[in-house]
């Protein structure tokens, strides 16, 4: 089971950071993504972390402004979020998988486990 969590309401240009914590399995040699819905839009890619945590990958909305990061001993991943801008204001899920490939990491039917999601919301 997923547990995103640490959303919140923030002004332009603040940080958060969300939380995607693991329980009842080991992220250790699991990709964890990070994707976000806006009311009325389709879910859309934020970041990933690949399987062997080595690798990351950001949308270009979000290059340069949000990181990844696993603690294993937590069995969590963690997606900061700096210089946040309105048009971050989504709900924000994480997901995994322990067989997806590189190439499908954008693609929201490729992964297996969701979490529910955390809001985020940027007053300007």
């Amino acid at each position: 089971q997923l547990q995103a969590s640490g959303g919140g309401v923030v002004q332009t240009g603040e940080s958060l950071r969300l939380s995607c914590a693991a329980s009842g399995r080991t992220l250790r040699g699991v990709a964890v993504g990070w994707f976000r819905q806006v009311p009325g839009k389709e879910r859309e890619f934020v970041a990933a972390s690949t399987r062997t945590g080595g690798g990351t990958l950001f949308s270009d909305s979000v290059k340069g402004r949000f990181t990844l990061s696993r603690d294993n001993a937590k069995n969590t991943v963690y997606l900061q979020m700096n210089s946040l801008k309105p048009e971050d204001t989504a709900v924000y899920y994480c997901a995994a998988d322990s067989s997806i490939i590189s190439s499908s990491l954008r693609d929201e039917i490729a992964w297996d486990y969701w979490g529910q999601g955390t809001l985020v919301t940027v007053s300007s």
